[in-house]
């Protein structure tokens, strides 16, 4: 708090009557980087109707996002992992990932008639979790053109949870 304050010219006492705590100032940061990367596309995903259509368009954003802002995204985990309040901020906001895709599983599971067990459940869950998460995504893209990620990650994804 006391480097931002320097570095932007204005007191410790400024920054702390903007943002609050330092958690406040991290979450603040982040919505603004979720905003700007277009993560407030995934409201309207998430009410879409067709299972299928939510799961496409819920790759198109999280691959969109993690691409368009994926140096800066791997500074923000380097930082999450040596500073215990970034690191609980990056966590909230896998969970949120987290709570999209039991939803997505669940309508896809209803719309194709699976009756499964939980631990078959759970275990698609998890991999679309994972699947779409920034370090996996990170590590596809290589030299791929967004376009292509996005493609080859669908198809991936599709696999691992539809079929």
């Amino acid at each position: 708090m006391e480097s931002l304050a320097s570095d932007t010219g204005v007191t410790r006492q400024t920054v702390h009557n903007l943002f609050g705590t330092k958690t406040q100032l991290i979450e603040a940061l982040f919505d603004e980087i979720a905003l700007a990367g277009g993560m407030h596309r995934m409201g309207e995903v998430m009410r879409l109707h067709d299972p299928r259509l939510m799961l496409r368009e819920f790759v198109n954003v999280l691959t969109g996002f993690w691409t368009k802002y994926r140096l800066f995204i791997r500074r923000i985990h380097g930082i999450a992992a040596i500073d215990p309040e970034f690191g609980k901020a990056v966590e909230a906001r896998s969970r949120r990932r987290q709570m999209a895709a039991t939803r997505i599983v669940g309508l896809l599971d209803t719309a194709v008639g699976r009756v499964s067990d939980e631990e078959g459940r759970a275990r698609r869950i998890a991999l679309l979790h994972a699947l779409t998460s920034f370090e996996f995504v990170d590590v596809l893209a290589g030299d791929l053109s967004d376009s292509d990620l996005k493609d080859e990650l669908l198809a991936v994804v599709e696999k691992c949870v539809v079929e």
